[in-house]
């Protein structure tokens, strides 16, 4: 079953942006600079796309002199991925064994 965490982790990753975000610090890590630069976002709306992922957990920050470089944290993916991969076999579990409730 799905918890609040989980819908609100989902609900982060949503935004295209957000979702091209973690897709590039998937690759590599990343300052603001880089990400503007791949994205073609304006700064101000790139940092609270990185400020809405950072209190998700999904990355995290690495001060570097006046930078701030950005990480994933592929175990929050890898997390949710897990929560989906078990939805997915209770439903193949589901239909193999035709289980449905009757209408009353």
């Amino acid at each position: 079953m799905m918890t609040s965490v989980d819908t609100e982790l989902i609900r982060v990753l949503a935004d295209p942006l957000r979702l091209q975000i973690v897709t590039l610090l998937a690759k590599e890590t990343l300052c603001t600079s880089h990400l503007v630069e791949e994205t073609g976002a304006r700064q101000t709306n790139l940092s609270n796309h990185l400020k809405v992922l950072r209190e998700a957990g999904v990355v995290e920050t690495e001060p570097c002199g006046r930078f701030t470089y950005y990480r994933l944290r592929p175990e929050v993916i890898a997390s949710l991925a897990g929560r989906f991969a078990d939805l997915a076999e209770t439903a193949r579990a589901t239909a193999e064994a035709n289980i449905k409730r009757s209408c009353p």
